[in-house]
């Protein structure tokens, strides 16, 4: 397993650092705040701390947490300002921060309750001002922030700062944009839940903090991380200010960093080896400058674009884009599973993924004979729309007395169930007996898509993982039981291929969670009974491979494409409007129209066979994410 790799890219606004993968990012921030707090103690201070809330900062409280628990870092002189609060939202309420907080880190190490201060979302509106400024001299009595952590949202948000705040601001309540509110939608069960305001610290209070990280996981922050780092201060992106800043820096992942020119480029800043990896990279952005094919490519392209090195160490030009075009047509493979029988399991982290992502794929598979398994890794319950729950209870309770069927248990249940449905109150999670119901829409949805896909019931494997069952949007992390089912499955079947989703930017962290938790499985396995089965990462649903990443490329004819659309209609549930559609507004089937027939193009733009769509998979080599 090789070492976590990280690096400072050049060319930024901003001191700027792109990680290989999540752990060694959170334990590098974590270690950068618990330094400051360790040095506060040593000389009898207090550290202040500026914290947010979110699915960015999640793991680097986990290791906070981690060091506070095993290596005795000491909470109890910190004092912490939380960036914002909904307004309109009680402290005990689930969607609240102030719980949030208490659930994902306060609960866990001895910060003292009356050095923990979040605004105050109950506020009479009068006393909104006053309740502001308080939240300053608190800020001020307590020696200013030591370090902020701070997310970014995709409109470039910090707090609740949106587009166009005043970079001067201090503590108020502010209108929340409508790109923040549709990102904050499935923590309410709906947009139209989330409130429409919130007290926020302001722009010009974040930047009197003495440090600032600022941390981005994930393709869709990409964007707005080129813009922060790579473009000017401007109101419309509000994190940019930032640039002023003497001590902030950018702490990011791989997927966050990819739009950056130091990662699509590496060779215009520095003297790079030419790896195989590498040249592809370079090879395809070349056609892409260049709007030529691999194979039309010459000598005089390369040094247009800079490309000066490459060609002198392994040109010419003919002699670099053939190999790269043989690369490409090496990944072309109709039998993806190979022609002799194999055993086969799909990893589906909700119960759509496998038809969306790679439902063509399973449909060869089957044809090609291969024993073919979906495991099915979560209930997928929290994205069913109450109307639908709804639905059901109203059938059963009509089917009972059509049929006569007087049972006075099921009366009960299905009474519970339609008035819980009837009283719910926005955001508010459901009862146990709801949950079940529409745990069973989604079991009913998968069972139909596979069975479209030609898999058999037999081989359909519902883990329903611990991890998942909490009833909202908010996970528990990966533990051993999760491990444990993966693993009984593992042993039972032996498959000689895995499929992974590693599309692992999900609004929700599922995906990643469910990746994290069949790694770990694998690496026991390996290292217990040296058995590796071959692994392929599949995306689709939110994201897509670029194409130097490929290691399998599925063509896909117009009736397999139409097979597969099939089977994602399957899942009504999700159909025509998805609770949880994330910053796309396409349906899931058309998402997984777009990008397969859009790898197909883009294979056939760089001189490749066209095909009508393909789905593309890139191999696992083994290193955590």
């Amino acid at each position: 397993m090789s070492a976590p790799n990280v690096s400072q890219a050049k060319g930024t606004r901003l001191p700027t650092y792109v990680f290989d993968n999540v752990k060694p990012l959170a334990s590098h921030v974590a270690n950068i705040i618990a330094g400051v707090i360790r040095e506060r103690n040593a000389l009898g201070q207090k550290a202040v701390l500026g914290l947010p809330t979110g699915s960015t900062p999640v793991s680097i409280y986990r290791e906070l947490i981690r060091l506070h628990q095993e290596e005795n870092l000491d909470f109890s002189e910190v004092e912490t300002f939380n960036l914002v609060e909904y307004y309109g939202l009680a402290k005990d309420q689930l969607q609240s921060y102030h719980r949030w907080m208490q659930d994902n880190f306060f609960n866990h190490v001895n910060i003292p309750p009356e050095s923990i201060h979040i605004p105050d979302g109950t506020v009479a509106a009068e006393d909104v001002d006053q309740h502001c400024r308080n939240y300053e001299e608190s800020i001020r009595k307590a020696g200013g922030i030591d370090v902020m952590l701070l997310g970014i949202g995709g409109n470039g948000h910090v707090g609740a700062n949106e587009p166009f705040s005043i970079r001067n601001s201090r503590t108020r309540l502010c209108t929340l944009d409508p790109v923040t509110r549709r990102a904050a939608a499935s923590d309410f069960f709906g947009e139209t839940n989330v409130p429409t305001q919130a007290i926020t610290m302001g722009m010009g209070t974040i930047q009197e903090a003495r440090k600032i990280l600022l941390v981005a996981l994930g393709e869709h922050k990409s964007s707005i991380i080129r813009a922060l780092t790579q473009g000017g201060i401007t109101e419309r992106v509000p994190a940019s200010h930032l640039q002023d800043h003497p001590d902030s820096m950018v702490i990011v992942d791989e997927a966050s960093a990819s739009q950056l020119d130091f990662y699509q480029t590496p060779w215009s800043f520095e003297d790079v080896e030419w790896t195989d990896l590498l040249i592809k990279r370079a090879v395809l952005w070349l056609c892409e400058q260049a709007g030529k094919a691999l194979l039309k490519l010459n000598d005089h392209d390369f040094r247009e674009h800079n490309l000066h090195k490459l060609l002198r160490h392994h040109g010419p030009a003919e002699r670099i884009a053939h190999r790269v075009f043989r690369w490409l047509m090496d990944t072309i493979e109709y039998h993806p599973g190979g022609r002799d029988p194999k055993k086969i399991i799909c990893f589906s982290p909700h119960p759509d993924d496998d038809v969306i992502s790679m439902g063509g794929t399973l449909i060869r598979l089957v044809d090609d004979g291969h024993e073919a398994h979906i495991a099915y890794m979560t209930s997928g319950n929290i994205a069913v729309f109450d109307h639908d729950a709804h639905r059901i209870a109203d059938m059963v309770t009509e089917y009972n007395r059509i049929f006569d069927i007087d049972n006075q248990k099921s009366r009960s249940v299905e009474q519970q169930v339609l008035n819980s449905l009837g009283t719910k109150q926005a955001g508010e999670p459901d009862i146990d007996e709801v949950r079940a119901i529409k745990s069973l829409i989604r079991w009913s949805e998968a069972k139909a898509g596979a069975f479209k896909v030609g898999c058999k019931e037999e081989h359909l494997h519902f883990l329903d993982l611990p991890f998942y069952r909490t009833g909202t949007i908010n996970k528990h992390p990966w533990g051993t039981e999760d491990v444990k089912i993966i693993r009984d499955l593992l042993t039972t079947v032996r498959p000689d291929q895995i499929y992974v989703a590693g599309d692992l930017s999900d609004p929700h962290g599922t995906h990643r969670v469910c990746a994290e938790a069949i790694f770990e499985t694998l690496r026991q396995l390996k290292e217990e009974e040296g058995w590796c089965p071959d692994v392929l990462l599949y995306r689709g649903a939110w994201q897509e491979y670029a194409l130097h990443e490929l290691h399998i490329s599925v063509p896909l004819s117009p009736s397999n494409m139409e097979l597969k659309k099939k089977a994602i209609f399957m899942h009504e549930s999700q159909k025509d409007e998805a609770l949880f559609p994330g910053s796309d507004p396409r349906e899931f089937w058309q998402r997984a129209e777009d990008r397969n027939c859009g790898t197909a193009k883009r294979f056939n733009e760089v001189g490749l066979p066209e095909y009508f769509a393909m789905e593309a998979f890139v191999r696992w080599d083994g290193v955590p994410i």
